[in-house]
């Protein structure tokens, strides 16, 4: 952003202080990006710069991690693993966090603060403890170390994140269209589908990616709740690091940072669509 015409010399010296630490804020959050990346691609089994790295030999640089990975049955079976539990506690922490927020956005509705203050104890109640409680729990319903007990866990850790991004979509939702509906004739059912649903749909959706961030990214519940058969990539990286430190380890978390990256430009696109549907400019 360009400093105004009108600025006096103090506010443009300003300017560039704060852009500057801006940028040194920035570089001190994706430094450690910097690194990982490219020591993803040595071609030594080390966790430091090789000499022919430094003097960017090609022979230095492999893709030998990236291939063990997808080529490891171990690594493939977490992967899978994290992706049917992400998908499967994602919808669910969707369709019950967005019914949930709609119903948190009717004034009438009895004990809202209460209701919404334990939708998002998750979000605020230590993980160790959360985990601990729902082992003991999922223990006494022979849940434990099962797909559907780790996917009920991950269910209530993603509902919060659908209950504040909907709500906060809601917030500046004109009601007068659902009774504008009512008044044309159709029933609460096309009401929800037709109008509704349309508008918060860059929330849902937003609150659809934190739930399965949320889930793909979790360690301590599944440490507490899975089995063998439920190892996910998040505890192939923490067992990997634990037993045997190998470099794959920094191709999964290459991967996992592009996957990360295409999740928040999706968010900014939604974010983008919502304030177009709002009459807003893009900001």
């Amino acid at each position: 952003m360009a400093v105004p015409s009108y600025a006096t010399r103090g506010e443009r010296i300003w300017h560039y202080v704060f852009l500057g630490l801006c940028g040194l804020i920035f570089l001190f959050l994706v430094g450690p990006l910097l690194i990982i990346i490219p020591l993803s691609f040595n071609a030594e089994p080390y966790f430091t710069f090789s000499d022919a790295m430094l003097r960017l030999d090609p022979v230095g640089y492999s893709l030998r991690w990236y291939e063990d990975f997808f080529t490891s049955s171990a690594w493939l079976n977490s992967i899978k693993n994290s992706f049917i539990i992400g998908i499967a506690s994602t919808v669910l922490a969707t369709v019950l966090g967005t019914i949930a927020a709609l119903g948190l956005s009717n004034r009438h509705m009895p004990a809202r603060g209460a209701i919404m203050a334990l939708l998002i104890s998750p979000m605020i109640v230590p993980l160790i403890i959360s985990a601990a409680a729902m082992f003991f729990f999922f223990s006494k319903i022979h849940l434990a170390q099962t797909y559907l007990g780790v996917i009920l866990a991950h269910t209530a850790l993603g509902i919060p994140f659908v209950v504040i991004t909907v709500t906060a979509t809601l917030s500046s939702f004109d009601t007068t269209l659902i009774r504008a509906a009512h008044s044309l004739g159709a029933n609460p059912t096309r009401t929800f589908f037709k109008v509704v649903l349309p508008l918060v749909t860059p929330g849902v959706v937003s609150g659809a990616l934190f739930a399965f961030i949320t889930s793909f990214d979790e360690v301590v519940v599944v440490l507490f709740i899975s089995g063998p058969e439920q190892r996910t990539m998040p505890i192939q990286m923490w067992s990997g690091i634990r037993e045997q430190i190998s470099p794959t380890i920094l191709a999964v978390a290459t991967l996992l940072v592009l996957l990360s990256m295409l999740l928040l430009t999706t968010l900014e696109l939604l974010r983008r669509r919502s304030e177009r549907l709002r009459g807003m400019t893009p900001g």
